[in-house]
């Protein structure tokens, strides 16, 4: 299909056309006087910028979108058929589950996107005559392509990518869990650090691909093709001697919730030192877990909101996914943990105070918080020196005296500032 084909037939909006559609859509949306759903099918709107604007459940079907900026807008449940999308700038966007068959999204910028449930599969799309345009369609099955798309630091949750091409596709530090990747071609595709728990990879083409210190529990690679993947350092389901040991594991944390609520009488400080916490599931929220020691420990995609760890030694954790929403961790040590998207938000990584003039700092140096939710968390005081901020979010944290030294904050968001 030729560039003439692709366009024929299809209305090029101009920008200010465009607005005003979208500002109709957004008084639909929101159930204002004035508001009209947004029909833009079979339109070009090549190179125009819909960035921050509200299209949820708008239909957009088959239109020209290449080259789009549309970093930040909310396309939840949109219908994107058929679209081309090559080049667009989707940074930071939400397409919770937006209809994506057989669109056509090489080289678009993803980064960050909320894709949970999001459709790629093929789809038939409709091809109108060069000439007579939409009076004479005919109709093409085309699978849906994504070669060379920015997906990294993205939430990609349940999505159907049955049969998509992925070619080379950055995939990096992006959650997959449950995705369904069968016959997929990730040939050369970039995975590191990708969260792919229980993902369907059967018959999928990983030859090449990057899978190192991917999380893999429950993904089943036998028959899909391997061949020069690299999985250096990852991690796969948890091993059975980690399964058996997770009751003696979690008695150790409930001896560590009755030594904080008998003032040390009874119970005694859990020791998790390089254990697998994973078979414990969500057990951990919630509970009391004051001045335990967890170095090198595997919390990966836990629940431990609202947990109280004051003081923890989490050095070296993995925390990749992880769930401390709410959590107490006031001068804890995370030197050197992975919090790669981990949700930190409204937590507590201020100073414990330890006696008049005593009191512990909150350590995240050279800790990896890629991607890592920290909105509205307080982080007074913490040191993040040399840690890895790259897409972290700290909208709205209380930041005063925190330490970033050696830190590039302009990769993080909510950041104002000058690096110290």
């Amino acid at each position: 299909m030729n560039a003439a084909q692709s366009i024929a037939g299809r209305r090029k909006l101009s920008q200010a056309e465009l607005d005003m559609i979208v500002t109709a859509h957004e008084k639909f949306v929101t159930g204002k006087q004035g508001g009209k759903r947004a029909s833009l099918r079979f339109m070009n709107l090549s190179g125009l910028d819909l960035s921050f604007r509200n299209l949820t459940d708008a239909d957009l079907s088959a239109s020209i979108l290449d080259g789009c900026r549309m970093v930040r807008a909310k396309l939840d449940r949109a219908s994107l058929f058929g679209c081309d999308l090559r080049k667009a700038d989707l940074r930071q966007a939400s397409l919770q589950r937006a209809d994506l068959r057989g669109a056509c999204l090489r080289g678009a910028n993803l980064s960050q996107a909320d894709l949970t449930q999001a459709d790629f599969r093929e789809g038939q799309i409709a091809i109108p005559h060069p000439r007579k345009g939409l009076d004479t369609v005919k109709h093409e099955t085309r699978n849906g392509e994504v070669d060379e798309v920015n997906f990294s630091g993205a939430t990609l949750d349940g999505s159907q990518f049955t049969g998509v091409s992925a070619f080379k596709a950055d995939f990096s530090d992006c959650s997959l869990r449950g995705a369904k990747l069968s016959g997929a071609n990730l040939k050369e595709a970039n995975l590191v650090g990708a969260i792919l728990d229980n993902a369907d990879v059967k018959g999928a083409n990983l030859e090449g691909a990057n899978l190192q210190g991917a999380v893999m529990s429950g993904v089943d690679t036998s028959t899909a093709r391997v061949n020069g993947a690299h999985m250096t350092g990852a991690l796969t389901t948890s091993t059975p001697e980690a399964v058996n040991k997770a009751r003696e594991l979690y008695a150790r944390c409930l001896g560590n919730q009755q030594w904080c609520q008998t003032g040390g009488k009874e119970g005694a400080c859990a020791r998790l030192d390089g254990e697998d916490l994973r078979p414990i599931g969500d057990r951990l929220k919630g509970l009391r877990l004051t001045a335990m020691s967890a170095k090198g420990a595997c919390f990966v995609g836990m629940d431990l909101s609202g947990a109280q760890l004051q003081g923890a030694n989490l050095q070296n954790a993995d925390l990749r996914a992880a769930n401390l929403r709410g959590a107490d961790l006031r001068g804890a040590k995370l030197t050197g943990a992975n919090l790669t998207k981990a949700d930190l938000r409204q937590a507590f990584l201020s100073p414990l105070p330890l006696g008049p003039e005593r009191k512990t700092l909150g350590n995240l140096a050279a800790a990896r918080l890629r991607y890592a939710m920290l909105q509205t968390a307080d982080l007074s005081e913490t040191v993040f020196d040399g840690a890895d901020l790259r897409g972290a979010d700290f909208t709205g944290a209380r930041i005063a005296k925190a330490s970033f030294r050696d830190c590039d904050v302009g990769q993080a968001q909510g950041l104002d500032f000058a690096p110290a």
